[in-house]
Protein backbone atom coordinates (compact mmCIF):
# COMPACT_ATOMS: atom_id res chain seq x y z
CA UNK A 1 0.00 0.00 0.00
CA UNK A 2 1.33 3.42 -0.98
CA UNK A 3 1.82 5.59 2.11
CA UNK A 4 2.29 9.30 2.73
CA UNK A 5 4.35 10.71 5.59
CA UNK A 6 5.10 14.07 7.19
CA UNK A 7 8.01 15.30 9.27
CA UNK A 8 5.61 15.35 12.24
CA UNK A 9 5.29 11.57 11.98
CA UNK A 10 1.89 11.21 10.32
CA UNK A 11 1.95 7.99 8.28
CA UNK A 12 -1.14 7.79 6.10
CA UNK A 13 -2.13 5.04 3.65
CA UNK A 14 -2.85 6.79 0.35
CA UNK A 15 -6.22 5.08 -0.13
CA UNK A 16 -8.68 5.04 2.71
CA UNK A 17 -12.28 4.03 3.15
CA UNK A 18 -14.76 6.88 3.42
CA UNK A 19 -17.70 5.76 5.54
CA UNK A 20 -20.35 8.48 5.02
CA UNK A 21 -23.32 7.90 4.70
CA UNK A 22 -23.12 4.26 5.82
CA UNK A 23 -24.49 3.45 9.28
CA UNK A 24 -25.29 0.44 11.43
CA UNK A 25 -24.71 -3.07 10.16
CA UNK A 26 -23.98 -1.87 6.62
CA UNK A 27 -21.14 0.26 7.91
CA UNK A 28 -19.74 -2.44 10.20
CA UNK A 29 -19.73 -4.98 7.39
CA UNK A 30 -18.15 -2.56 4.91
CA UNK A 31 -15.35 -1.57 7.28
CA UNK A 32 -14.68 -5.16 8.34
CA UNK A 33 -14.56 -6.22 4.69
CA UNK A 34 -12.29 -3.31 3.78
CA UNK A 35 -9.81 -4.30 6.46
CA UNK A 36 -10.00 -7.89 5.22
CA UNK A 37 -9.08 -6.92 1.64
CA UNK A 38 -6.20 -4.67 2.65
CA UNK A 39 -7.41 -1.20 3.68
CA UNK A 40 -5.57 0.30 6.64
CA UNK A 41 -7.06 3.82 6.62
CA UNK A 42 -10.62 4.37 7.86
CA UNK A 43 -12.32 7.78 7.90
CA UNK A 44 -15.31 8.59 10.09
CA UNK A 45 -16.80 11.56 11.99
CA UNK A 46 -19.20 12.30 14.80
CA UNK A 47 -21.66 13.74 12.30
CA UNK A 48 -21.77 10.49 10.32
CA UNK A 49 -23.42 8.75 13.29
CA UNK A 50 -21.46 5.59 12.50
CA UNK A 51 -18.52 5.65 14.92
CA UNK A 52 -20.00 2.82 16.99
CA UNK A 53 -20.45 0.76 13.82
CA UNK A 54 -16.84 1.45 12.82
CA UNK A 55 -15.71 0.53 16.32
CA UNK A 56 -17.55 -2.78 16.09
CA UNK A 57 -15.73 -3.57 12.84
CA UNK A 58 -12.38 -2.77 14.46
CA UNK A 59 -13.16 -5.16 17.30
CA UNK A 60 -14.35 -7.88 14.92
CA UNK A 61 -11.31 -7.61 12.65
CA UNK A 62 -8.14 -9.66 13.00
CA UNK A 63 -6.10 -6.62 11.98
CA UNK A 64 -4.35 -5.14 15.03
CA UNK A 65 -5.50 -1.64 15.96
CA UNK A 66 -1.95 -0.29 15.71
CA UNK A 67 -1.88 -1.18 12.00
CA UNK A 68 -5.00 0.88 11.24
CA UNK A 69 -5.02 4.63 10.67
CA UNK A 70 -8.25 6.01 12.12
CA UNK A 71 -9.53 9.55 11.45
CA UNK A 72 -12.52 11.16 13.10
CA UNK A 73 -13.85 14.72 13.33
CA UNK A 74 -15.70 17.13 15.60
CA UNK A 75 -18.77 18.91 14.21
CA UNK A 76 -18.83 22.66 13.77
CA UNK A 77 -21.36 23.28 16.54
CA UNK A 78 -19.14 21.66 19.20
CA UNK A 79 -16.01 23.79 18.92
CA UNK A 80 -16.20 25.43 22.33
CA UNK A 81 -13.37 23.82 24.38
CA UNK A 82 -15.52 21.79 26.78
CA UNK A 83 -17.81 20.59 23.98
CA UNK A 84 -14.85 19.67 21.76
CA UNK A 85 -13.30 17.63 24.54
CA UNK A 86 -16.59 15.85 25.15
CA UNK A 87 -16.98 15.18 21.43
CA UNK A 88 -13.63 13.43 21.24
CA UNK A 89 -14.30 11.48 24.43
CA UNK A 90 -17.61 10.33 22.93
CA UNK A 91 -15.84 9.36 19.72
CA UNK A 92 -13.18 7.36 21.54
CA UNK A 93 -15.83 5.53 23.52
CA UNK A 94 -17.89 4.74 20.40
CA UNK A 95 -14.83 3.63 18.45
CA UNK A 96 -13.56 1.52 21.34
CA UNK A 97 -10.07 3.00 21.25
CA UNK A 98 -7.98 5.13 23.60
CA UNK A 99 -6.56 7.27 20.82
CA UNK A 100 -7.36 8.20 17.23
CA UNK A 101 -4.61 8.77 14.71
CA UNK A 102 -5.99 12.02 13.29
CA UNK A 103 -8.62 14.36 14.72
CA UNK A 104 -10.08 17.08 12.50
CA UNK A 105 -12.25 20.10 13.05
CA UNK A 106 -14.87 19.05 10.49
CA UNK A 107 -16.01 22.53 9.38
CA UNK A 108 -15.18 26.07 10.48
CA UNK A 109 -17.54 27.35 13.15
CA UNK A 110 -19.93 30.29 13.11
CA UNK A 111 -19.21 33.27 15.39
CA UNK A 112 -16.59 31.16 17.13
CA UNK A 113 -13.40 31.80 19.04
CA UNK A 114 -10.95 30.29 16.56
CA UNK A 115 -7.95 30.63 18.85
CA UNK A 116 -9.64 28.80 21.76
CA UNK A 117 -10.79 25.99 19.48
CA UNK A 118 -7.32 25.55 18.03
CA UNK A 119 -5.73 25.68 21.50
CA UNK A 120 -8.07 22.87 22.55
CA UNK A 121 -7.25 20.87 19.43
CA UNK A 122 -3.54 21.15 20.21
CA UNK A 123 -4.11 20.26 23.86
CA UNK A 124 -5.98 17.08 22.90
CA UNK A 125 -2.97 16.06 20.85
CA UNK A 126 -0.57 16.89 23.67
CA UNK A 127 -2.68 14.81 26.06
CA UNK A 128 -2.47 11.79 23.77
CA UNK A 129 -6.14 11.61 22.82
CA UNK A 130 -5.11 11.91 19.18
CA UNK A 131 -1.72 11.37 17.58
CA UNK A 132 -2.17 14.12 15.00
CA UNK A 133 -4.51 17.04 14.36
CA UNK A 134 -5.92 18.69 11.28
CA UNK A 135 -8.78 20.69 9.84
CA UNK A 136 -11.33 19.96 7.15
CA UNK A 137 -13.14 22.32 4.79
CA UNK A 138 -10.99 25.32 5.74
CA UNK A 139 -10.42 27.77 2.88
CA UNK A 140 -6.85 28.92 2.31
CA UNK A 141 -7.14 32.19 4.23
CA UNK A 142 -8.42 30.45 7.36
CA UNK A 143 -5.85 27.66 7.08
CA UNK A 144 -3.10 30.27 6.81
CA UNK A 145 -4.41 31.95 9.97
CA UNK A 146 -4.34 28.65 11.88
CA UNK A 147 -0.85 27.69 10.73
CA UNK A 148 0.92 31.05 10.62
CA UNK A 149 -0.85 33.30 13.11
CA UNK A 150 -1.81 30.68 15.70
CA UNK A 151 1.15 28.40 15.03
CA UNK A 152 -0.91 25.21 15.24
CA UNK A 153 1.12 22.03 14.53
CA UNK A 154 -1.32 20.63 12.00
CA UNK A 155 -0.45 17.47 10.08
CA UNK A 156 -3.27 17.36 7.54
CA UNK A 157 -6.20 19.03 5.84
CA UNK A 158 -9.23 17.28 4.36
CA UNK A 159 -11.21 18.90 1.54
CA UNK A 160 -13.35 18.01 -1.45
CA UNK A 161 -10.97 17.37 -4.33
CA UNK A 162 -11.45 15.57 -7.65
CA UNK A 163 -10.94 15.93 -11.41
CA UNK A 164 -13.75 18.50 -11.56
CA UNK A 165 -12.66 20.67 -8.62
CA UNK A 166 -9.24 22.28 -8.46
CA UNK A 167 -7.43 22.78 -5.16
CA UNK A 168 -3.99 23.87 -6.39
CA UNK A 169 -3.48 26.92 -4.10
CA UNK A 170 -4.47 24.86 -1.06
CA UNK A 171 -2.30 21.96 -2.19
CA UNK A 172 0.70 24.23 -2.75
CA UNK A 173 0.26 25.65 0.74
CA UNK A 174 -0.12 22.19 2.28
CA UNK A 175 3.10 20.98 0.67
CA UNK A 176 4.98 24.08 1.82
CA UNK A 177 3.86 23.53 5.41
CA UNK A 178 4.23 19.73 5.58
CA UNK A 179 0.50 18.97 5.58
CA UNK A 180 -1.02 15.97 3.86
CA UNK A 181 -4.20 16.64 1.89
CA UNK A 182 -6.97 14.05 2.00
CA UNK A 183 -9.44 14.26 -0.88
CA UNK A 184 -13.00 13.46 0.11
CA UNK A 185 -15.72 12.86 -2.48
CA UNK A 186 -12.83 11.97 -4.83
CA UNK A 187 -15.20 10.63 -7.49
CA UNK A 188 -17.53 13.65 -7.34
CA UNK A 189 -20.46 11.36 -6.48
CA UNK A 190 -20.27 9.63 -9.84
CA UNK A 191 -19.76 12.74 -11.92
CA UNK A 192 -16.05 12.10 -12.47
CA UNK A 193 -16.56 8.67 -14.02
CA UNK A 194 -19.34 10.05 -16.24
CA UNK A 195 -16.96 12.45 -18.03
CA UNK A 196 -16.26 11.36 -21.64
CA UNK A 197 -12.62 12.39 -21.20
CA UNK A 198 -12.23 10.10 -18.18
CA UNK A 199 -14.05 7.27 -19.95
CA UNK A 200 -11.77 7.59 -22.98
CA UNK A 201 -8.65 7.38 -20.81
CA UNK A 202 -10.11 4.35 -19.04
CA UNK A 203 -10.71 2.58 -22.37
CA UNK A 204 -7.18 3.39 -23.48
CA UNK A 205 -5.71 1.67 -20.41
CA UNK A 206 -8.33 -1.05 -20.00
CA UNK A 207 -9.36 0.15 -16.54
CA UNK A 208 -12.42 1.66 -14.90
CA UNK A 209 -13.21 5.39 -15.19
CA UNK A 210 -13.32 5.60 -11.39
CA UNK A 211 -9.79 4.20 -11.24
CA UNK A 212 -8.55 6.89 -13.63
CA UNK A 213 -10.12 9.61 -11.48
CA UNK A 214 -8.59 8.19 -8.32
CA UNK A 215 -5.14 7.68 -9.82
CA UNK A 216 -5.08 11.30 -10.99
CA UNK A 217 -5.33 12.27 -7.32
CA UNK A 218 -2.96 9.62 -6.00
CA UNK A 219 -0.23 10.59 -8.47
CA UNK A 220 0.00 13.99 -6.78
CA UNK A 221 2.55 14.43 -4.01
CA UNK A 222 1.00 14.53 -0.57
CA UNK A 223 -2.54 13.60 -1.64
CA UNK A 224 -4.61 10.75 -0.19
CA UNK A 225 -8.15 9.79 -1.21
CA UNK A 226 -11.04 8.28 0.77
CA UNK A 227 -13.69 6.97 -1.64
CA UNK A 228 -16.76 5.45 -0.02
CA UNK A 229 -17.36 1.84 -1.09
CA UNK A 230 -19.54 -0.80 0.52
CA UNK A 231 -19.22 -3.72 -1.91
CA UNK A 232 -16.13 -5.92 -2.03
CA UNK A 233 -15.92 -5.36 -5.80
CA UNK A 234 -15.78 -1.57 -5.47
CA UNK A 235 -13.39 -1.66 -2.54
CA UNK A 236 -10.97 -3.84 -4.51
CA UNK A 237 -11.37 -1.69 -7.63
CA UNK A 238 -10.48 1.43 -5.67
CA UNK A 239 -7.38 -0.23 -4.20
CA UNK A 240 -6.36 -1.36 -7.69
CA UNK A 241 -6.39 2.26 -8.86
CA UNK A 242 -2.89 2.43 -7.39
CA UNK A 243 -1.71 0.19 -10.24
CA UNK A 244 -3.05 2.39 -13.06
CA UNK A 245 -0.38 4.19 -15.10
CA UNK A 246 -1.44 7.57 -16.45
CA UNK A 247 0.73 9.36 -19.01
CA UNK A 248 1.31 13.02 -19.84
CA UNK A 249 -1.39 12.92 -22.52
CA UNK A 250 -3.90 11.66 -19.95
CA UNK A 251 -2.97 14.34 -17.44
CA UNK A 252 -3.24 17.05 -20.09
CA UNK A 253 -6.72 15.84 -21.02
CA UNK A 254 -7.81 15.85 -17.38
CA UNK A 255 -6.36 19.33 -16.92
CA UNK A 256 -8.77 20.50 -19.60
CA UNK A 257 -11.83 19.51 -17.57
CA UNK A 258 -13.68 22.22 -15.62
CA UNK A 259 -12.23 22.64 -12.13
CA UNK A 260 -15.09 24.51 -10.44
CA UNK A 261 -17.64 21.74 -9.91
CA UNK A 262 -18.10 21.56 -6.12
CA UNK A 263 -20.65 18.94 -5.01
CA UNK A 264 -20.46 19.51 -1.22
CA UNK A 265 -21.33 23.04 -0.08
CA UNK A 266 -23.93 23.07 2.72
CA UNK A 267 -25.56 26.22 4.05
CA UNK A 268 -22.99 26.45 6.86
CA UNK A 269 -20.00 26.19 4.49
CA UNK A 270 -17.39 28.95 4.62
CA UNK A 271 -16.71 31.40 1.83
CA UNK A 272 -14.55 29.11 -0.30
CA UNK A 273 -12.63 32.05 -1.74
CA UNK A 274 -11.72 33.56 1.61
Amino acid sequence: MQRLTTRTGLDLPAIGLGTWPMTGTECTQAVHQALDVGYRHIDTATAYENEAAVGQALRDSDVPREQIHLTTKVWWDRLEPKAMRQSLEDSLRALGTEQVDLFHIHWPGKDWDLARSIDTLVALRDEGKTRHIGVANFPLGLLRQVVETLGAPLSAIQVEYHVLLGQQPLLDYARKHDLLLTAYTPLARGQAAAQPVIQAIARKHGVLPSQVALKWLLDQDGVAAIPKASSRENQLANLAALNVQLDDEDRAAIAGLPKDQRVVSPAFAPDWNS
